[in-house]
């Protein structure tokens, strides 16, 4: 997958993922000034990622990093080693919990754990994006089978999830959430869609567009507020 990214995108085209804790890790080879034959692409095999994990854990210090929403205390220590399956040299961070841990690798050597640890939290944020579109704006019930109606709904979709963000954004304060607790006060995708189609339904947007005079709606809210409600 990295090699044709990196060949339409070119070497700025970078990978940070979880790596499988049976993953085999080489040392970066070292220099053989004068010896005969092509230099060596490996140096000596260091183990996998699970026996690294046990080895260099007492090695791992205290990171105070931005994950989920808030100032976390992370465990984390990283090492340059050289990986087979992507063939060129990786960054790859240990993190540990508790009781277990979790080995994240990136081709981008320029990171820092700190921005690696936070950068891959930050994919809960993507997912739920995926969710809100798919089932919370209706992406995925879409009927159509002609590819430019697939491509046209699923922009719409897209839009609308994206007025509907921009405008909690400009809320002076945040929607009431329909079930809230005491452990979870933020509000979800779903209670900002109805404060907007609400706030739709009664002010609209305050634009008067060209329609017949028998028109039962405003077709400017009437087209928003079929896509978010």
């Amino acid at each position: 997958m990295l090699r044709p990214l990196r060949a339409a995108l070119g070497p700025r085209a970078h990978l940070l993922s979880r790596l499988r804790v049976n993953a085999a890790l080489y040392a970066p080879p070292a220099p053989t000034p004068g010896a005969p034959g092509r230099p060596r692409k490996y140096g000596a095999r260091l183990g996998n990622a699970a026996q690294l994990a046990t080895t260099l854990r007492g090695e791992a210090r205290g990171y105070t990093l931005n994950l989920y929403g808030g100032m976390r205390e992370v465990i984390a220590v990283d090492r340059l080693v050289m990986l087979k399956t992507l063939r060129c040299q990786v960054r790859v961070v240990w993190v540990f919990r508790r009781t277990q841990w979790i080995a994240l690798v990136t081709t981008d050597l320029a990171l820092t754990v700190a921005q690696i640890v936070e950068y891959y939290g930050a994919r809960w944020k993507i997912e739920a994006g995926f969710r809100e579109i798919k089932q919370e704006i209706g992406s995925a019930e879409t009927q159509t089978r002609n590819p430019d109606a697939v491509t046209n709904h699923l922009n719409f979709c897209m839009a609308a999830a994206t007025l509907t963000w921009i405008y909690g954004a400009h809320l002076p304060k945040a929607p009431a959430r329909r079930y809230a607790t005491t452990k979870r006060t933020e509000y979800a995708f779903a209670d900002l869609r109805r404060a907007l189609a609400k706030d739709l339904g009664g002010e609209g947007f305050g634009i008067d567009c060209e329609v017949p005079d028998n028109a039962a709606r405003n077709p400017l809210i009437g087209i928003v507020m079929d896509l978010v409600a």
